[in-house]
């Protein structure tokens, strides 16, 4: 068990009081990793969708390079913007809502609720993944096909924009790709007692995608380890983080107020300020739109690295 002791300081957004944790849920991505730098990828494909549609042979391979050079070369507002708003939703979330926003622009031609489209496009870029009114049938089947081709569509985008080259250099020197301070501020939580568990809406795999990312970066898996566990999503099942975040937590036996939840995005920060966790985001210093939002969202701490001198007084 590891105490955290809130004060006042650089890094503090929030009066937390004193915690006494037991586990802790982190993102990887952006949090810990640096393999992937996936806003770019995730916004010239929501943008290419978004205002093209899924056509016949949309996810082509040679539609897969030419996005792969397109990557990051100009600004895209909306799907900029939306990259942000979105950081730790379901990939399968996100990919809806680019079908859905080119539904809305009318460049897809399926039977649906316009009016309701249009309302699950604005909650779903407010951080919500699932919705009481169910879709028509026409657009629930469309989705259904649509939303997991398009993920993998956009992960082989990412593979050939940085994933793959990243991963190979990883694994000659994983500092390079590594938030500092990280492996010692998690392997510091694992020698006291806290078990660490990593949540991703990436697949995973043993052996392959995040699993080998995670596993290149020097991080042990398994129970008893470093990281006890990776859970994630699937090709074609929405997961969104704050289900797998309260099915852990229910699995484990475990109270909000014993977690440390950490990572760069909506969806496990708004989660963790539901259960009552305490809440550190990982932000770069010049990301000043997201630390609105994550203060907004409710987070306590604010940290650029886990080496933080302030960060690292509050525990004992």
């Amino acid at each position: 068990m590891v105490t955290f002791t809130y004060k006042k300081c650089s890094v503090a957004v929030r009066d937390f009081g004193t915690r006494k944790i037991k586990y802790a849920f982190h993102d990887i991505d952006g949090t810990h990793s640096l393999i992937r730098n996936w806003p770019p990828v995730m916004s010239i494909v929501l943008d290419y969708v978004s205002r093209g549609g899924v056509p016949d042979g949309y996810d082509s391979e040679q539609n897969a390079e030419r996005l792969i050079s397109l990557a990051g070369t100009k600004p895209l507002p909306e799907t900029d913007k939306f990259c942000v708003e979105s950081a730790g939703l379901s990939a399968l979330t996100q990919m809806e809502w680019a079908i859905r926003r080119a539904i809305d622009a009318g460049v897809i031609d399926v039977v649906c609720d316009k009016d309701d489209n249009r309302d699950k496009i604005i909650r779903i870029g407010r951080g919500e993944e699932v919705f009481d009114v169910p879709d028509t049938p026409e657009l629930s089947a469309f989705l259904s096909l649509h939303t997991p081709r398009l993920f993998k569509f956009y992960e082989r985008v990412l593979n050939g924009f940085c994933r793959d080259k990243n991963l190979a250099e990883a694994k000659k020197d994983p500092d390079k790709f590594l938030v500092k301070g990280s492996k010692r501020f998690l392997s510091l939580l694992h020698e006291r007692g806290v078990k660490n568990y990593f949540v991703t809406g990436a697949v995973v795999k043993r052996g392959m995608g995040m699993h080998e990312e995670v596993e290149a970066l020097g991080f042990e898996i398994g129970e008893g380890c470093v990281v006890e566990d990776i859970i994630g999503s699937t090709w074609t099942d929405k997961l969104p983080k704050n289900v797998i975040m309260e099915k852990l937590l229910s699995a484990l036996g475990a109270h909000g107020d014993e977690v440390l939840v950490c990572g760069d995005g909506r969806g496990e920060i708004s989660a963790g300020v539901k259960m009552g966790a305490l809440c550190v985001s990982r932000l770069g210093r010049d990301e000043e739109y997201k630390r609105a939002l994550h203060i907004k969202l409710g987070t306590h701490v604010i940290i650029e690295s886990f080496d933080d001198d302030d960060f690292i007084s509050m525990m004992k």
